[in-house]
């Protein structure tokens, strides 16, 4: 049988103003093409339900969307926080803490990196062009999906480094919040040219790893099907 994986899922609103569940395809066919059965996993499930979907997961990928509330990570207001969901917040941070605690495999992907890290007790930037000096543009306009931003240098000997081979990475770049101070027992393993965190991992768990950008736009790089396979492999070798 195929890892099942849960897979985060956002809300937006239709052409009709009717509330929905929120999810590109990109991160399902992702899974899909590393050998994973993906499930969405929506914002509407509650406290009293997501501990029994949780327990049939082989892993948890936490998918991008908006900004995390700032009082999670103990940050002021700031005009060009967006997006926030109470809700998300809540249920996204329940999964990562289980998934930390049951040894369950999780990968982060953007928003889904910084919720790893406030969820582990790190802080944000809540806007990077204000807060980071010299810093890079990592909310880039266009084809951001596509287009490659900036590098990444992945740290020798660690998890992320073995899973994609290369230390050097090429990757796309769409957020404006990046992570602060790392949370305590996370390793920073990969920094974009302005010094900034752009990979983190948990030492001693099968498979706890987040990045920041989109690996899910970039699947026909090798490096990215690396990661996505090692994911699920890890998922899969879970015991039932």
């Amino acid at each position: 049988m195929r890892p099942v994986i849960g897979v985060t899922a956002g809300r937006a609103k239709n052409e009709y103003n009717q509330e929905i569940v929120s999810l590109t395809e990109a991160y399902l066919d992702a899974v899909t093409q590393a050998g994973g059965l993906p499930v969405v996993l929506p914002y509407v499930v509650g406290d009293g339900d997501w501990h029994d979907v949780y327990a049939r997961l082989d892993g948890v990928l936490f998918s991008g969307g908006g900004d995390i509330a700032p009082e999670r990570f103990g940050a002021k207001p700031h005009p060009r926080i967006d997006g926030v969901d109470p809700i998300r917040d809540e249920l996204e941070l329940g999964l990562l803490r289980a998934a930390v605690s049951d040894g369950k495999p999780f990968l982060g992907i953007c928003r889904g990196f910084q919720v790893v890290n406030v969820g582990l007790g790190g802080t944000l930037y809540t806007h990077i062009p204000d807060q980071v000096r010299g810093a890079l543009k990592h909310d880039n306009p266009g084809n951001m999906r596509h287009d490659l931003a900036h590098d990444v240098k992945l740290e020798e000997g660690s998890r992320l480094g073995e899973v994609m081979i290369q230390p050097l990475l090429q990757v796309n770049s769409h957020h404006h919040q990046g992570l602060k101070d790392l949370a305590p027992g996370l390793r920073a393993v990969g920094y974009s040219p302005d010094g900034l965190v752009e990979a983190i991992e948990l030492p001693d768990h099968p498979f706890g790893l987040a990045v920041q950008w989109r690996p899910e736009w970039l699947t026909e790089m090798e490096p990215t099907r690396r990661l996505f396979k090692g994911f699920v492999d890890a998922a899969g070798r879970r015991p039932k």
